[in-house]
């Protein structure tokens, strides 16, 4: 019998609401996510990569699975209830085992308080351990064997450490509270490109001694390729494609997984990532917004037929495990 989800969205929808402006009259919404469904198992940890561009729902879905915001439509759910239940009735189990790694590693931090206090707080709040030795051996383990020297680090406030130091704090924060589930938003944009390495191996490694799954976030498939087991690609709201790490990066199936591979540079100059890919030119500036009828990206798809206009493509399962929005795949 196959076990509950530990994650599951079940055909999530969310809109944002947005006033007026630019000759627009009155209060409008734009769909950040629509109909979006995908879930995390709970058999064994894994690393699910949720890629897309800019706009295309990522940090919505963070935000929802977060307990910040609410669908608008569907559902959220961890363990088989709702993320709004678990805040309602359990928010501190809640918050125990679901923790985010965020972009930023200057704002997410209390200027006011010292490194020792930012990681004491959590122990304390959601009641891992209260006794005061016990707490300081943890958060100095804890340090270590996340590269932090406790001997530097201790005692200072945030804004004394480096992007990276900061970073890596929030990994020694989650290998005390130990979650189930790690989501991280694009938690190395924001630090030195010679620190990324260090700190997506140093997140491997918390996973595995952890136990923990992780959604990781990017818009970068190279750094998707490096830390996911499998794949989730979103495009302005829609899940395009899903299927493992390897199956996308070598074989993509949608278009527009195709079109963010072909812009990923080669590291070497002479040499391609992938052949380029011609795109359809957009004919007007609405056909380049979100496009409210047929397929979402029909206006810059080489492949869009006529069909692709009118109806929105189902979702295919082409084998077990790999899925793609597009006619392409319709028998």
């Amino acid at each position: 019998m196959k076990s509950e989800p530990l994650l599951e969205l079940k055909d999530v929808t969310h809109e944002y609401r947005v006033g007026g402006g630019l000759g627009i009259v009155g209060r409008s919404t734009i769909k950040a996510l629509v109909s979006v469904s995908f879930s995390v198992p709970s058999e064994k940890p894994v690393s699910i990569g949720l890629i897309g561009e800019s706009g295309s729902g990522k940090t919505t879905i963070a935000r929802l699975i977060l307990g910040l915001l609410e669908p608008t439509y569907g559902k959220v759910l961890y363990k088989g209830k709702s993320v709004s239940e678990w805040l309602r009735k359990n928010k501190l189990a809640y918050l125990k085992e679901v923790q985010p790694i965020f972009q930023d590693p200057y704002s997410i931090y209390n200027p006011f308080y010292r490194v020792e206090r930012i990681l004491k707080a959590p122990l304390k709040k959601l009641k891992i351990v209260n006794d005061g030795k016990a707490i300081e051996d943890m958060i100095i383990s804890a340090m270590k064997d996340m590269g932090l020297r406790p001997e530097d680090i201790l005692g200072r406030y945030p804004h004394q450490l480096s992007g990276g130091e900061r970073q890596r704090l929030m990994l020694a924060r989650i290998l005390l509270i130990k979650p189930r589930l790690i989501v991280a938003d694009e938690p190395v944009s924001m630090i030195d490109a010679s620190l990324r390495a260090i700190f997506l191996d140093q997140l491997r490694v918390l996973k595995d001694k952890i136990g923990a799954s992780c959604l990781y976030i990017t818009h970068d498939l190279d750094i998707a390729n490096c830390v996911a087991d499998s794949l989730i690609v979103l495009c302005q709201g829609n899940v395009v494609e899903e299927g493992s790490t390897n199956e996308i990066i070598n074989e993509p199936l949608h278009p527009y997984t195709k079109l963010l591979l072909s812009s990923i540079p080669a590291p070497s100059p002479k040499a391609r990532w992938k052949d380029r890919m011609q795109l359809a030119e957009a004919t007007s500036l609405s056909e380049q917004a979100r496009v409210e009828k047929g397929c979402i990206f029909w206006p810059r798809c080489p492949y869009a037929m006529d069909v692709c206009k009118k109806e929105r493509p189902p979702m295919i399962e082409v084998e077990p495990g790999r899925r793609v929005l597009c006619f392409l795949y319709v028998k």
